[in-house]
């Protein structure tokens, strides 16, 4: 019966995720400025995520996506050493490192395919509760206490490259540098009507 309550919860909000109305806990945080239009300078506090990883590999997105899913629908271990389903939450944090240069975790790169995910745990997980994923892939990562610049865009996040640039732009003036290379959040399914859809270019920041 759980399983079938856990699903049936899980359609029920993807029925109303295609009208952008969004049910799953986000991370709190404060907003310290807002130094142009659709750009805020945000203060996050600690998080707990899934994380996975994956380098040259095709499909990487989806891949990683499917890895993620499954911990969170019961492929790991609770302490009890039974599997346990976890809330979804949003957004879901997307980077591809970059190969070359010193900045990770957060960097886009196309070129190889590599990617980063993270789904970000209820705030009543903690380090030492959140289930131990069944797949070596995933891992249970601590994100500190940080202060992300953020532009808000609409439609498919096809344009994560070019929002990135515009936000790394937008800061020049401002009184905020990027101190990592940009990233992208995505609070939204791929099937929910595109004019709906919150996605957001994200960058670590620190005052000039």
């Amino acid at each position: 019966m759980s399983t079938i309550w856990y699903y049936t919860v899980l359609i029920f909000e993807s029925a109303l995720g295609v009208f952008g109305l969004r049910l799953y806990e986000q991370p709190a945080y404060a907003v310290l400025d807002s130094p142009a239009d659709n750009i805020e300078i945000r203060r996050y506090a600690p998080r707990l995520a899934a994380e996975v990883a994956l380098d040259r590999e095709g499909g990487a997105d989806g891949r990683a996506f499917t890895l993620l899913f499954n911990y969170i629908a019961g492929a790991n271990r609770n302490t009890s050493g039974q599997s346990e389903r976890v809330a979804m939450t949003a957004p879901v944090d997307v980077a591809r490192p970059e190969k070359i240069a010193m900045t990770a975790p957060v960097q886009t790169d196309r070129r190889d395919g590599a990617i980063r995910m993270r789904f970000f745990l209820p705030t009543q997980l903690t380090a030492d509760t959140a289930p131990v994923p069944a797949d070596d892939r995933v891992r249970i990562v601590k994100v500190p206490e940080e202060t992300v610049a953020t532009l808000r865009f609409t439609w498919t996040g096809r344009d994560l490259a070019e929002r990135q640039q515009q936000l790394i732009a937008a800061l020049e003036n401002s009184r905020w540098q990027p101190t990592a290379a940009p990233y992208g959040l995505f609070y939204d399914a791929p099937f929910t009507i595109p004019f709906l859809r919150r996605n957001e270019a994200a960058v670590t920041v620190t005052p000039r």
